[in-house]
């Protein structure tokens, strides 16, 4: 087994995090805050760390799990950082959804330093991190990758290299632009269905099984159709995402006109007070706007 660290207890860390300490991987965790960590250590085992730097010494893999790029340059870089308290030839994976740009900042910094740096954002929701089926997108050198994938596999449905450093944050912003027009599709067939006065459940039923059939279709229809939005990622972060995913469009002349066009829907959530509903709740919108 390895010796490891967790840095980001959220929603998706805190899980994560639980399943290497259940493969019997040695877990040190940190989280800015401490309460969580110290709950983390009282459920899991394992031991804490003040600062990123701490819990990072000496561990062979670190991973991340924050907010956005200023998060991750916080907890990896700087005097109490991760990589300060690394050991040459460590590894730090980081599963934050961020920039290109940091990502490319952080692994030419963590080369300098004799550390390994893999970018792996994932997929597939809290639910997918409770139940160890998560979809990791990697980017980075392929022989730091085969070390670290392996524990990855704790908690990973499918865990792949994309490509070079850089390439699993470029995976992840195409995840993002597919979910976007799904779910605007989703919430306009279910609004549409109500106002023409069928049955939902029934139209699920029957359209889930043709063309039309997605996970969001699966996961969502019935909250959607409930009025119910507390059941996934909240629309700030997937605003976050979809920033992302606009301005690195633009930087190698991808247009996006529906992800731009969905992102302003999302901002018309946020306006509703929605911010932390979570992505399905565009259907709220369109009812709003009736």
């Amino acid at each position: 087994m390895v010796k490891v660290a967790f840095l980001g207890l959220g929603v998706m860390g805190y899980p994560m995090a639980g399943h290497l300490a259940a493969k019997g991987h040695d877990v040190t965790v940190y989280n800015r805050t401490s309460a969580k960590a110290e709950a983390w250590v009282a459920e899991h085992g394992g031991a804490f760390g003040a600062t990123p730097a701490e819990a990072a010494t000496g561990a062979e893999i670190v991973f991340t799990c924050v907010g956005n790029d200023d998060d991750l340059r916080a907890v990896c870089a700087g005097e109490d950082g991760a990589f300060s308290g690394m050991s040459e030839g460590a590894v730090l994976v980081d599963h934050t959804t961020v920039s290109a740009k940091v990502t490319a900042e952080l692994y030419a910094l963590a080369a300098d330093t004799g550390l390994g740096f893999v970018d792996a954002p994932i997929s597939g929701g809290q639910a997918g991190a409770e139940n160890g089926a998560l979809s990791v997108m990697c980017g980075g050198d392929e022989d730091v990758f085969e070390r670290v994938a392996p524990v990855i596999d704790a908690y990973a449905k499918i865990c792949r290299l994309m490509g070079p450093s850089g390439a699993g944050q470029m995976t992840k912003m195409c995840n993002q632009i597919a979910i976007a027009g799904l779910v605007q599709g989703l919430s306009e067939a279910l609004h549409f269905s109500e106002k023409a006065g069928l049955d939902g459940e029934k139209v699920v039923e029957v359209i889930s099984q043709g063309a039309a059939g997605s996970w969001q279709m699966a996961n969502r229809y019935k909250t959607m159709l409930a009025d119910e939005f507390e059941h996934g990622f909240a629309v700030d972060w997937m605003r976050k995402d979809l920033g992302i995913c606009l301005s690195t469009g633009d930087e190698i002349g991808a247009p996006l006109p529906v992800t731009a066009l969905v992102d302003q829907f999302y901002k018309d959530v946020q306006a509703m007070g929605g911010g932390r509903w979570d992505t399905s709740s565009l259907i709220k919108r369109l009812k709003a706007f009736e």
